[in-house]
């Protein structure tokens, strides 16, 4: 399986992006609205946490700034009626942490706020994943710190579930790092501030 892919921007439009990596293969991926918005100047080197949906005639792979990103569009498919489109539409109308606060709060009017979700989508949603959203973490509200623009929490909570800490305990860690005010630091500042909360291992 295809979960992570570093490489260097070749093209980007709004929708998807051509990722040459050092090995010398292209790679399209399609991206939500904030992925975008995120990326840098083309020719530059970018990562992407990959998700690869494989249907009868296409295999597609979808990118996502962060683990957490990537982790709600795969809960996502989950829903009955969900696919792809939809997921990644929804995904690009509410940043991650607005839409799984959304759906765990039961918010049907922000939900229907994103296109092709109506009432019956909305509850359909909520009644699937509305209890499943605690093992990805975020949507404590626009400044989870995974959102899309946190590179360095993202670099930092990569770090930590390579070193043998669940998605969970390594989010719960940077949190407390970061509620202790270390939103300017490096990765390897915030490293060691979540490993001192956390109480090493």
């Amino acid at each position: 399986m295809i979960s992570l892919i570093n490489g260097t921007l070749a093209s980007k439009d709004i929708d998807r992006v051509a990722v040459m990596t050092a090995g010398g293969v292209g790679y399209e991926i399609e991206i939500p609205l904030g992925v975008f918005e995120s990326l840098p100047r083309q020719g530059e080197s970018v990562s992407l946490h990959t998700s690869l949906v494989v249907k009868e005639d296409s295999w597609k792979l979808f990118g996502f700034s962060s683990v957490m990103e990537k982790s709600l569009f795969e809960k996502l498919l989950t829903a009955k009626g969900v696919g792809p489109s939809l997921a990644i539409g929804m995904m690009s109308a509410l940043s991650a942490p607005r839409l799984m606060k959304a759906i765990r709060e039961k918010d049907i009017a922000t939900l229907q706020s994103v296109p092709r979700v109506g009432r019956k989508k909305a509850e359909q949603l909520i009644l699937d994943i509305g209890d499943k959203l605690d093992a990805i973490g975020g949507g404590g509200g626009e400044g989870a710190l995974a959102s899309s623009g946190n590179v360095v929490a993202d670099d930092a909570l990569r770090a930590l579930t390579s070193l043998g800490y669940t998605l969970s305990e390594a989010e719960r860690g940077v949190r407390a790092a970061l509620d202790g005010g270390n939103w300017g630091s490096s990765a390897a500042e915030l490293i060691r501030t979540a490993l001192s909360k956390m109480g090493g291992r």
